[in-house]
């Protein structure tokens, strides 16, 4: 397990198209597709957010959670989550969409900054035990993104061995390290 990198913890001030705040650590078990956009980058308009919506339709009847990250880093002014709201509206998006949590210190928001994302559009899957499987920057291509979708909805969560039992794995799920994220 020392190979594995858990995906860091959400940072979100505002969400839409739930009725509750989502977790990482509360999505353990399902497969999760973490994409990261800004509505005024023509890449994730133009590109990025029509192969997440073919994402949605194509994996409609899995268990592949689809997390929106709205990642200001730029012309904050401009990005409010009320023009989110709109945006996400005329772009007809229904998957839950989180605003990264703006750091105080940094123009680089909070979640952007613990997944090291260069830029938007930027993509994370995470297995079903919360463990990083892809990262990426950019659009990549649809076969490709989709193989990985589909190979990490065909694994299962790895079995415990009995050295793990003793370190905080029940029933063959094993929990993060302490510290690993």
């Amino acid at each position: 397990m020392s190979d594995l990198i858990l995906a860091a913890e959400l940072s979100v001030s505002d969400w839409f198209n739930t009725p509750q705040p989502l977790s990482i650590a509360g999505l353990r078990g399902k497969v999760i597709f973490l994409h990261s956009f800004q509505l005024l980058c023509p890449g994730c308009v133009a590109e990025s957010l029509p192969q997440v919506r073919r994402i949605e339709r194509i994996f409609a009847n899995t268990d592949l959670q689809v997390i929106g990250l709205h990642t200001v880093f730029e012309h904050r002014e401009a990005m409010t989550p009320t023009v989110l709201k709109a945006f996400i509206h005329e772009y007809r998006l229904t998957s839950p969409i989180g605003v990264d949590q703006a750091e105080q210190r940094s123009d680089i928001p909070v979640t952007m900054r613990r997944y090291g994302f260069r830029g938007t559009p930027s993509s994370v899957l995470i297995g079903r035990d919360g463990a990083i499987l892809h990262h990426a920057f950019g659009v990549e291509d649809d076969i490709a993104l989709g193989a990985r979708i589909g190979m990490a909805l065909a694994a299962s969560v790895r079995a415990a061995t009995s050295d793990e039992n003793a370190e905080g794995c029940v029933a063959g799920i094993c929990a993060a390290p302490a510290g690993a994220a």
